[in-house]
């Protein structure tokens, strides 16, 4: 790789971050980038390696990471992992823990740069299509995408592996090489021992050639993005859910474009046909009263009023109790829910009795009535009254006085709980979703 390949992809006063695992090709783009800061002294560069623990040489490599970046007077730092395989494997679920990792580790401003090259863009395109992926998946990997509020480049991406050899023994370097990658168990590591050599023995330029084909698919998908953007953003709500009636009128083909790109831009990964046909089956074409939910990894789709929603995954808070024994003192809510505080700039809610005990909680039943509004209400009349869907009516913090509901922060004030004649206090809460907006 020449060195003038990063004046089109980076600025030379950037701030960049090398995920640097030790291997060859990070060692590579971490030597190259040492250079091209020579160049340039104004850029700053570090590295940061993750260290999964799955093999019992984890340790060494960490060292010797640590020891490079010292010859090379580069900052580094170990970020530590726990890898949980069980669901999606081991491969997917370091992945996963890596490039979170990472991006936590990353500070304001900085660029994150990893060392995939051309072969690897091979494999990725091959695994694609060996899970029968469309032009999204088949694209592969962009050499420029978002990471959260950073940017990832991956300035290899047109280099031979061995290309990459040869400039490592021309400069000398020292790299280190993982024991797994020798395991066949692997999908990668398959194409990579077995697969590839044939086909580069059969087709020298067979890399190349898929690379032009995930180019090709990454262009259609992009027209595709053009094509569907005002008709996404019609459907897309201010909350971010989706107004999916519309879908129900579309082609099959029209309507899964619009929910993949939808369900992309939520976070989640690219749905399956399956997929696909069960959100249509079992959650836009079930009943109005239903409460359809499907499970996707770490989040779930729900419907309400006509929107589908995409949501992480929470334990359930029907249970939970806290005391508010000190109202002087802000409380914190479970699951990053934000903070309660007492207030005295509007007297909303009455001060509890002496033989009261503030408590708070996510769940209630029965009849309850508010100020101003004649009779009761079912609580499960209420919530839907207020247009709350039922995955965030346990996320609402409910204050009690013993066993009395008072009221619900930026919600509602029950009788029992009304300030008399002015005198009184409110709660804040900081950290709080509006009562139309889901956590």
């Amino acid at each position: 790789m020449s060195l003038p390949a990063f004046d089109n992809l980076l600025q030379p006063d950037a701030a960049l971050v090398v995920a640097f695992s030790g291997g060859l090709d990070s060692t590579v783009l971490l030597h190259q980038l040492r250079g091209w800061q020579q160049q340039h002294p104004q850029l700053r560069l570090r590295a940061l390696h993750v260290h999964h623990g799955l093999s019992p040489n984890a340790d060494r490599w960490a060292t010797h990471c640590q020891t490079i970046c010292a010859q090379w007077q580069l900052p580094c730092e170990v970020l530590r992992v726990n890898v949980d395989g069980r669901e999606n494997g081991i491969e997917a679920a370091a992945r996963t823990a890596r490039y979170q990792a990472l991006s936590a580790a990353l500070q304001p401003g900085e660029v994150l740069l990893t060392a995939q090259h051309l072969d690897d863009q091979c494999e990725t395109f091959l695994l694609a299509l060996k899970r029968g992926s469309g032009p999204a998946g088949l694209a592969a990997m962009p050499a420029t995408r978002a990471l959260g509020s950073h940017q990832l480049v991956r300035p290899l991406l047109n280099q031979t592996r061995q290309s990459l050899e040869a400039y490592a023994d021309a400069h000398q370097l020292v790299w280190i090489e993982d024991e797994s990658n020798q395991d066949l168990r692997y999908d990668r590591n398959f194409l990579r021992q077995r697969l590839l050599p044939e086909l580069y023995q059969r087709w020298p330029h067979f890399a190349e050639a898929t690379a032009r084909s995930a180019m090709l698919c990454s262009e259609q998908e992009q027209l595709l993005d053009e094509l569907l953007a005002g008709q996404l953003a019609e459907l897309i709500q201010p909350d971010g859910s989706l107004h999916f009636p519309p879908l129900m009128a579309m082609s099959e083909l029209r309507a899964n474009a619009l929910l993949r790109r939808w369900i992309a831009g939520q976070g989640g990964a690219m749905p399956s046909r399956e997929a696909l046909k069960r959100i249509h089956d079992e959650v836009m074409a079930s009943r109005e009263d239903a409460q359809p939910r499907l499970r996707f990894g770490q989040a779930e789709l729900r419907r309400y009023r006509q929107q589908l929603y995409w949501l992480p995954l929470f334990s359930s808070l029907r249970d939970t109790e806290l005391a508010w024994p000190d109202l002087c003192q802000p409380l914190a809510l479970p699951q990053n829910l934000g903070t309660l505080r007492a207030s005295q700039s509007e007297s909303l809610l009455r001060y509890p009795e002496p033989d009261e005990q503030v408590s708070v909680r996510f769940h209630a039943q029965g009849h309850v009535h508010l100020v101003g509004r004649r009779g009761g209400r079912e609580m499960k009349k209420l919530w839907q009254e207020l247009q709350i869907p039922p995955w965030q009516r346990e996320r609402l913090p409910l204050i009690f006085y013993n066993q009395t509901l008072v009221c619900v922060p930026t919600l509602f004030v029950t009788r029992d709980g009304a300030a008399p004649n002015q005198q009184g206090w409110q709660i804040v809460w900081d950290g709080a979703c509006g009562a139309g907006e889901q956590q």
